[in-house]
């Protein structure tokens, strides 16, 4: 059996997208591979599949909106000298210091791109005078390190292009991250789904998930949401998610807003919302978007990344400009006051990702890529 080392610096308990695609994926693979997973300890741990998972203790002081392991070398080299495949999934201190044995060790390495590190790590700092220098040192290093893989996944060809124009010229494979089509499904009854969530079934309830960091932009969100609450007493706003403690402030500062924190099953949560936005200035394929569009739910985006390709425009959803409040609130208030076009949006998004995004589909494609090394 084929034994493969999973190097991540982003691992449950902490849910982000990395997590969420890892913890579905991992479990559809764990019968077929021998599977060893290097991970960040964020706390209690608790896996449903078969692996063994070597967690790294991390430093208490936050890079962005996270923290940082700190890496055992020794520990590293002795794995992946056993390894026969390194599959790395960020470019953060356990997948650097991985790839660089694997090199050693003359070891496959394959790289998921699930984000382009130079565009999310400089926003998500928050210092506008260092995105360009951090913006340009993490290019550097993402250039030299993914120049070392022997083949690349990423989401979409546009990601392909980025890459090439960034100076990576190793072979670079399209795959597209799918979703759970059975849980994340219509509620046979919206009101009853509000009332699960412990929400008002009279209200209109707008939706975001997940990650509440700079890059997702929700002060754009929350600028919409404001002078949409001045015109309407009957809005609600459902941020299933937490991150960032500022911005956390911000949304629970609001009496019509609900905070969750983050959650491991949003599924109750998508069925509560009449419509999902993601106002995001980067994404490659963004998972809780097709989550809230198996979900029957129109949505408004941004079209960064995947998303240009599944979200069509006035057929399954609204494609915004970034940073434009005014044009979010104008989508918003359309699909509040027309019914009828938010349960057209909603039936054609969900039918999208059923032709097209499941996670069979994934694991089939990575396991032909696997494989082929």
């Amino acid at each position: 059996m084929i034994k493969i080392l999973i190097a991540t610096d982003r691992f449950l308990p902490q849910w982000d997208g990395i997590s969420s695609f890892l913890n579905e994926i991992l479990p559809r693979m764990s019968d077929d591979y021998n599977i060893t997973v290097f991970a960040p300890d964020f706390g209690k741990l608790k896996i449903r599949y078969k692996a063994k998972v070597i967690r790294f203790k991390i430093l208490r002081i936050k890079l962005g909106d996270n923290y940082r392991p700190i890496v055992n070398p020794f520990k590293i080299f002795s794995e992946v000298k056993k390894t026969d495949i390194l599959w790395a999934h960020t470019i953060g201190p356990i997948a650097i210091c991985s790839i660089l044995a694997a090199k050693i060790y003359h070891k496959a390495i394959l790289f998921y791109q699930h984000t382009i590190e130079w565009e999310v790590f400089p926003n998500s700092q928050g210092i506008n005078l260092l995105k360009a220098p951090i913006g340009m040192a993490t290019k550097i290093m993402g250039r030299l390190l993914l120049n070392l893989c022997n083949v690349i996944i990423v989401s979409s060809l546009e990601q392909t292009n980025i890459l090439n124009l960034a100076g990576i010229r190793r072979m670079k494979r399209v795959v597209h991250p799918g979703t759970d089509i059975v849980k994340y499904t219509q509620p046979k009854s919206k009101e009853k789904a509000k009332r699960k969530a412990g929400l008002d079934p009279s209200n209109f309830i707008v939706g975001y998930a997940g990650r509440l960091s700079l890059e997702k932009d929700p002060e754009t969100l929350y600028r919409a949401f404001l002078r949409l609450g001045e015109k309407y007493n009957d809005v609600f706003l459902v941020v299933a998610g937490g991150g960032r403690k500022d911005l956390e402030r911000l949304f629970s500062a609001r009496e019509n807003v609900l905070l969750t924190g983050m959650k491991d099953n949003l599924a109750p949560y998508y069925q509560a919302m009449d419509v999902y936005v993601l106002p995001s200035l980067s994404e490659t394929t963004s998972l809780t978007t097709l989550e809230a569009m198996a979900s029957g739910l129109p949505v408004i985006t941004t079209p960064v990344g995947l998303i240009k390709e599944y979200v069509v425009d006035g057929e399954n959803g609204f494609l915004i400009p970034k940073k434009n409040p005014y044009e979010l609130l104008r989508r918003i208030e359309y699909l509040k006051n027309n019914p009828d076009v938010r349960t057209k949006l909603g039936k054609n998004a969900r039918k999208i990702i059923i032709e097209n995004y499941s996670w069979e589909k994934t694991v089939r494609c990575i396991k032909e890529v696997i494989d082929s090394l």
